[in-house]
């Protein structure tokens, strides 16, 4: 007997109550919580109703919200008319068994032939499918994770109790304004027909949902169904970085002000972060011919420029690829030029300087500003860059799979940038301009006169 006992408790524990913990717990295999702005997803388990759901329908209409209802496929068989209402309307149908019982005491078979029959229900309703799942109280067996096929399981975030009626409308009111906040998936029930269920809770939900829904829009939330939800997350996660490519970026930033504090790079301009830094130093090269008729030749001095590390992983977080990333840093440059060409003119270490230098993945489109583009020189130095400028490229930014991939690996190839220091003298004027357009305006703003009743800033 004490055999049997223990079996028992083996066979529950792995497959129903560690399967139910996990996914619970840390969400393995199933949704339940958005990374998202402002989007919260409503869902709604046990209808359709034929009193409580028109009346939800209207209420989300008004707000123009859509939602996901969970349907009992017998529920859903005696109102068909419902479910294409639903449907209709622009909401998400899901599957919660074709009868309101747990998966922990059927059989995995059972459990396949409730949500076949559900799905049938929905699609013989609608002309389609539903892709989501929701096992009744959220309690997965362990067949569930492989059993059901194409469906999504769908959990929850927050959970308020309104199938009991004795909660009450303000009471309800009060637990589901404390989550209003982006990314959650709120349980609901537009049917109290199932076992510990009150028939006349439903009508304290809607009570206290639209208080939910008002405040919600009042503060710019948008209540979309759940197959949103699950898309704007998964573009999320796709922009997140995993832990360690943040503790890398978090390394590198370090060296970089470690490189700075032993080499004395100076800063360009004033934002922070700025667009790149420099120094003044002696060229190492071979010998290379400038469009202006000049040879710069090894130990000539040049302004060694360095894109700001810090600005770099802002952009490359934000772009959709390395080649993205390098337009949007070609820009910065281009913005930036003109004030590194008035601080150059007046730095005394950049005097006798002959060009602007610097190593970097961006060539296309740097003609246009005015830099010559050449191959690094094969060598030690060509290979060790190569290596680092393109696994920190892979380390910022997504990776591409696609048929043009090794095209814009080769745009982002890493060569040599040059500048004749006479060329510079263009956007020198430039800054110069833009300081002039900046004082005129200021002076302009300051001789309007007061608007009567108004206040000047001291």
């Amino acid at each position: 007997m004490e055999n049997l006992v223990v079996w028992t408790l083996y066979f529950f524990s792995f497959y129903a109550f560690l399967p139910a913990f996990i996914s619970r717990t840390f969400g393995f295999r199933v949704f339940k919580k958005g990374l998202v702005k402002k989007e919260i997803a409503l869902t709604f388990d046990d209808g359709p109703d034929a009193v409580y759901t028109p009346k939800l329908l209207e209420l989300l209409a008004r707000y123009d919200a859509k939602a996901t209802f969970f349907i009992v496929g017998a529920h859903g068989e005696a109102h068909p008319e419902l479910l294409r209402k639903i449907h209709e309307e622009g909401h998400t149908l899901g599957i919660h068994n074709y009868v309101h019982r747990t998966n922990w005491f059927m059989r995995p078979r059972s459990v396949k032939r409730q949500i076949e029959r559900t799905c049938e229900i929905i699609r013989e309703a609608t002309g389609s499918r539903s892709n989501y799942y929701r096992p009744p109280w959220g309690i997965i067996n362990v067949f569930d994770f492989a059993g059901i096929g194409h469906l999504q399981i769908v959990l929850w975030s927050s959970m308020f109790g309104d199938w009991n009626r004795r909660l009450g409308a303000e009471r309800l009111k009060r637990k589901m304004l404390k989550k209003l906040r982006p990314g959650e998936v709120l349980l609901l029930h537009d049917c109290g027909q199932t076992p510990g269920a009150h028939h006349e809770a439903p009508a304290n939900m809607l009570v206290a949902l639209e208080s939910y829904l008002q405040e919600g829009c009042k503060q710019g939330f948008r209540f979309v169904a759940i197959e949103e939800m699950i898309k704007l997350t998964e573009r999320a996660k796709e922009r997140q970085l995993s832990w360690w490519k943040k503790s890398l970026i978090a390394l590198w930033l370090q060296y970089e002000r470690v490189f700075h504090l032993l080499f004395q790079l100076k800063q360009v301009g004033e934002d922070s972060p700025p667009a790149f830094h420099y120094r003044t130093i002696s060229y190492s090269g071979q010998p290379i011919e400038l469009a202006d008729g000049q040879r710069l030749n090894k130990g000539d001095r040049v302004v060694e420029l360095h894109f700001d590390n810090r600005k770099l992983s802002g952009i490359a977080a934000e772009a959709a690829s390395p080649l993205a990333a390098g337009i949007r840093m070609l820009r910065e440059v281009e913005a930036a030029l003109p004030r590194l060409a008035s601080q150059l003119a007046h730095d005394p270490d950049a005097v006798d300087a002959k060009a602007i230098y610097g190593v970097t993945m961006i060539h296309r489109g740097a003609d246009r500003l005015g830099f010559e583009v050449f191959p690094l020189p094969s060598g030690l130095f060509a290979r060790t860059t190569r290596i680092y400028l393109r696994l920190l490229m892979r380390v910022l930014t997504k990776k591409q799979r696609n048929a043009k991939s090794k095209e814009r690996r080769k745009s982002i190839d890493p060569c040599m940038l040059l500048m004749p220091m006479s060329k510079m003298q263009a956007y020198q004027n430039m800054h110069a301009a833009l300081l002039r357009v900046s004082s005129g305006q200021a002076a302009a703003a300051d001789s309007v006169p007061p608007v009567e009743g108004s206040t000047s800033a001291i």
